[in-house]
């Protein structure tokens, strides 16, 4: 008889906790759901409560932390509110592993908490390695905890690695679909609207990673997320878009081969797989056909238009609290556009000024992380209200 996965969802009410909510609906005999989360969605926070019945439930914004108590106060399910409760709810004993699908900056002290109560992680929020890559590595070292990539571009590298023992990756390639605005000119883009950055062309996500693909901030994240799982140079990462997102990334090895993992736009794929890994459980998703997709095309990203890239790039040679900087500027810049406070590029201008008048930290512990989190958003809005 195989052994229920206790499970817990950092971020159930997000695109990513939703489509791992089916994907646990589909296996009731491989996963015992244990926690959700949620930052401000109470309501449908307790209708995934009602549905799931889990152990406890974690709300974020406190102030509407009595509704749900009131909902639930007939199920046997623990209602929390609260940062604090994140880091506690993860430690729990019936929880093996725990999926961050939170967005931001918010996902790394319950990150954290998780590695340090031995919980295996299966990763969706990236900028937790972007921010603090080489402690949450050393961490799962020390605690011998395994980090599943559910990005599916991470994802498809992790998936092209068994089979290869020692064999060294010689570079990795992650594809970019291009986002809504692939081919603009500087000129276009600094017209373009909120309505326009959230219609992604492939994928369906939340408004913060929706707006990081248009403005590929998104893959440059992913860059350096890169960087830290699996353990590779700058020099050995590339960008290369592919509008069909169906080469999900490659992996070139030291002989020159290279294997890629293609399949239809579905997040629930690299969901399940960090869930189960190392199984395969079948699936019902559509599968890909070759004869719907007769040319996959591939070119190289604009680094002079998409400046939010090469400053991924370089905030990723430098080192440091840079990435860390770099992400809270950009998390302040992102909710300013969305706010109609600034147009679309200024998100990178804002990102590089950032980066430029935050004070260097070459090998940065928490608790300079956190100051460099707070004076890189004050300088960001500090830009903003210029």
């Amino acid at each position: 008889m195989i052994k229920k996965r206790g499970i817990a969802i950092l971020g159930s009410t997000g695109s990513i906790g939703t489509q791992a909510l089916e994907v646990i609906e589909a296996y009731p005999e491989r996963f015992d759901l244990q926690v959700i989360t949620a930052g401000k969605n109470a309501d449908l926070l307790i209708k995934q409560a009602l549905k799931f019945k889990p152990n406890m439930v974690v709300l974020g914004d406190e102030s509407q932390l009595k509704a749900v108590k009131e909902a639930l106060w007939k199920e046997d399910i623990h209602v929390y509110g609260g940062e604090e409760a994140l880091c506690q709810v993860v430690q729990s004993t019936n929880v093996d592993l725990v999926l961050t699908a939170l967005v931001g900056y918010a996902g790394l002290k319950p990150t954290i908490a998780a590695i340090e109560a031995r919980k295996d992680i299966a990763l969706a929020n990236k900028e937790t390695l972007v921010v603090a890559g080489q402690l949450i590595m050393n961490l799962a070292r020390t605690y011998n905890v395994n980090i599943y990539p559910v990005d599916s571009e991470h994802s498809a590298i992790f998936q092209c690695l068994p089979g290869e023992g020692g064999n060294a990756i010689e570079k990795i390639y992650l594809t970019a679909s291009g986002g809504p605005f692939r081919g603009y000119s500087l000129e276009q883009l600094a017209t373009v609207t909120k309505a326009q950055a959230l219609k992604h062309p492939n994928w369906s996500m939340g408004a913060k990673i929706t707006i990081d693909s248009a403005s590929m901030m998104n893959k440059g994240l992913e860059v350096i997320e890169a960087h830290w799982l699996f353990n590779l140079k700058a020099s050995q990462i590339d960008v290369i878009v592919h509008p069909q997102s169906i080469v999900h990334s490659l992996v070139q090895f030291k002989d020159g081969s290279i294997k890629a993992q293609l399949g239809l736009p579905d997040m629930k794929l690299p969901i399940q797989y960090a869930l189960t890994y190392p199984e395969r459980l079948p699936t019902e998703f559509p599968r890909f056909d070759f004869a719907q997709y007769p040319q996959l095309t591939f070119e190289k990203p604009d680094f002079g238009t998409f400046t939010n890239l090469k400053l991924s790039f370089q905030a990723l040679e430098k080192g440091g609290n840079i990435p860390c900087a770099l992400n809270a500027a950009n998390e302040v810049a992102v909710q300013a556009f969305i706010e109609d406070k600034i147009s679309f590029l200024q998100i990178a201008e804002i990102n590089g000024l950032t980066m430029e008048r935050v004070s260097f930290v070459a090998n940065p512990d928490l608790t300079s992380l956190v100051e460099t989190n707070s004076m890189a958003r004050r300088f960001a809005e500090e830009a903003i209200s210029f």
